[in-house]
């Protein structure tokens, strides 16, 4: 026989049932350079514990991203490794308009495993001590299109492009280095890079006048356009905990309050 609650009773039954499902917290399908996969999975993390919000993070390719999304993926934000993407997703309809703005600017840097190897000034690259050299897709990742830019500065990417390992993309790259698959590769240096300093091996930093700035922009994608949770997402990205956390890794920390396009 059912038991009848009394009003406040019930009251304080419905209180309990909303207190551990809040009427707020939602899931969030969110595509990821593969450079940051790192440092957002620290800021998702964080965000998730304060929000109550879950994110659903996919890392790979910008270049991907962008096919993947034009052909119907829900995903609901995009953190990109460039800012051309974002802006020809807006172009093409598929973000919303206005929502872009730089979350990091990257850096790449020439890393590999074993100490001493890859000496401050690169003459590594000149010196041709190697068998393979690792570098990202550049049709497909950003940080790739960087590293052969810098390599045609340097008026080495004929005698040195022989020698490519080519991941799908940054990540992907890292790995032929760090399994040893190549001696050296061009990396986004979040990937080696924690409080300052190289957590291990050694590396050269690429200076920035060697390619092209690798500004990495955020937009708000359409499936995500009235969802309070991926807006959430994007306004914590700009706000001061994550932009600490992002420069932790070796980013210059975009300005915060860059005007929306």
């Amino acid at each position: 026989m059912p038991i009848a609650l009394r009003p406040f009773t019930f009251l304080l039954w419905l209180l309990t049932v909303c207190a551990g499902n809040p009427a707020r917290a939602d899931v969030v399908q969110v595509a990821v350079a593969a450079n940051f996969t790192a440092p957002m999975q620290r800021i998702a993390a964080e965000f998730e514990s304060q929000s109550g919000h879950r994110l659903l993070l996919s890392f790979g390719a910008t270049g991907k991203f962008h096919a993947q999304i034009r052909n119907g993926a829900p995903f609901e934000v995009l953190l990109a490794a460039d800012d051309a993407t974002p802006a020809r997703l807006e172009a093409e309809g598929a973000a919303v308009a206005g929502s872009r703005f730089p979350y990091a600017i990257g850096r790449l840097v020439l890393w590999s495993e074993r100490p001493g190897f890859v000496d401050a000034e690169a003459r590594v690259l000149r010196e041709g001590s190697f068998r393979h050299l690792a570098i990202a897709n550049p049709k497909t990742a950003p940080y790739g299109a960087a590293a052969v830019q810098t390599l045609e500065r340097m008026k080495l990417l004929d005698a040195l492009a022989p020698k490519f390992v080519q991941g799908e993309n940054i990540a992907q790259a890292q790995q032929f280095v760090a399994s040893g698959n190549a001696e050296l590769g061009f990396v986004a240096l979040s990937q080696v890079w924690r409080d300052g300093k190289l957590v291990q091996g050694s590396g050269w930093v690429v200076p920035e006048g060697l390619h092209e700035p690798i500004r990495q922009d955020a937009v708000l994608l359409l499936p995500g356009r009235d969802r309070p949770a991926a807006q959430a997402l994007l306004r914590y990205l700009r706000g001061e905990r994550a932009r600490l956390l992002i420069g932790s890794f070796g980013y210059e920390v975009a300005v915060s309050d860059v005007k929306q396009r």
